[in-house]
């Protein structure tokens, strides 16, 4: 069995700390722009640097077989064009900190489907691990009040939990299509691929919401959060999110979405002034305990 190198961990921690930064930037700049504006700038962004990545790496992008133009077409639908539109609509009508916390939800929907759509054993164990992190994510939804869900669900679940759901159903299908994806494609290729394929559907929405963009509201801050998630929150973070899937596989690369919430509720704590809530602390430790037991045993 082959050592995993420390730096692929090291990696996929500044990943974390990155995507748990992009809560704070999406935050300010869903409250101020169009989402398909605000998400194709951040694409636009990333594909100029993308592209020069990998013409300075790799001499440029590859020819696409047709399964593989259909893989990374896959990618850049659902990690990149559903994704962004739910994260965005989320992020508007809740705080930053909150929507990081449905995040760590993310590896155990992951181990889920690939139970369901590969087959893929869960022992007791595992399931155990499913349970925790399903009770974690309740405590954090209803603000710790879990016998509100019996009486009214809409008191705890508003259109923002509801967006930020079918986010991590999105990014789900993502981590799992990019497993397939990377066949004979180098993390850079795919990367690019998928996001030339999103900022394509992107900038289709974003050219209907031109008549509602304010220019006055394109700040520094606005124009830095969305510098920030091109360059950061995507070019970075992706390339170094598929090296970990290309080496130790999807359940054990999105363990690592464990460490987004905790630097997601600590940022918008620090720069947004958020309030941190008991239920927000409970249920973020049941959660990510729950996903530690779930892969504990992975291999």
């Amino acid at each position: 069995m082959n050592t995993v190198p420390f730096s692929v961990y090291l990696k996929l921690i500044c990943v974390a700390l990155f995507w748990g930064g992009t809560f704070i930037a999406g935050r300010i700049v869903s409250t101020e722009i169009p989402h398909m504006i605000a998400a194709a700038g951040r694409f636009l962004v990333a594909c100029i640097f993308l592209l020069l990545l990998a013409w300075r790496v790799e001499g440029g992008l590859p020819k696409l077989s047709r399964q593989q133009k259909h893989a990374t077409f896959g990618l850049g639908a659902t990690g990149i064009f559903l994704y962004n539109i739910c994260f965005l609509a989320a992020l508007e009508r809740m705080p930053a900190g909150r929507s990081a916390l449905f995040v760590s939800l993310s590896p155990i929907v992951t181990a889920l489907a690939m139970a369901i759509l590969f087959r893929e054993r869960l022992g007791f164990t595992k399931w155990l691990g499913i349970a925790i992190a399903f009770v974690g994510a309740a405590v954090v939804i209803t603000r710790g009040d879990l016998m509100s869900v019996a009486h009214d669900i809409s008191h705890s679940m508003g259109s923002g939990e509801l967006f930020m759901l079918a986010a991590v159903g999105s990014w789900t299908a993502y981590t799992i299509l990019g497993k397939h994806a990377l066949k004979g494609l180098s993390p850079i290729a795919a990367t690019t691929y998928a996001s030339l394929w999103g900022l394509l559907l992107l900038s289709m929405g974003a050219v209907n919401q031109l008549p509602m963009l304010d220019t006055t509201k394109l700040t520094w801050q606005v124009l830095s959060a969305i510098v920030f998630l091109g360059i950061f929150g995507t070019v970075i973070g992706f390339v170094w999110y598929y090296e970990g899937v290309k080496t130790i596989g999807p359940a054990r690369t999105a363990v690592f979405n464990n460490l987004v919430p905790v630097f997601g509720v600590s940022l918008s704590a620090l720069l947004l002034n958020e309030s941190i809530l008991i239920s927000m602390i409970v249920g973020g430790v049941l959660t990510i305990a729950g996903v530690s037991l779930t892969n504990r045993t992975s291999h």
